[in-house]
């Protein structure tokens, strides 16, 4: 298994407005298509206008055929234009990461 860490900075006074969006029709075409959603979390202290998304999946390979389908997607590629548009995002950063021996499974 590994795991995808996806940190997304966004502008301030944007990330609500992104949530929504990604909540009503970003996810639910992720879900139909990627392996298990870990989860979406927001900064609360530190670094703030921040979220962390997490998904894992099987192997690396399991990971490119799952967003290679997703990527040809129509609903995915208006969701992509729709949240561009909304200008909110200033920066991504994605992480592949390998479980610790000792790490409990997803």
């Amino acid at each position: 298994m590994i795991l995808e860490h996806r940190t997304y900075t966004f502008k301030p006074g944007t990330v609500d407005r992104w949530m929504k969006k990604y909540e009503a029709d970003g996810l639910p075409v992720q879900k139909r298509h990627l392996n298990k959603f870990v989860g979406l979390y927001v900064s609360e202290l530190g670094t703030l206008h921040t979220t962390v998304l997490m998904w894992a999946y099987d192997s690396l390979a399991d990971r490119e055929a799952r967003r290679s389908a997703m990527y040809a997607d129509p609903d995915w590629q208006k969701f992509i234009s729709e949240v561009w548009a909304l200008d909110a995002i200033q920066k991504q950063e994605v992480m592949i990461m390998n479980p610790a021996s000792y790490s409990p499974p997803l």
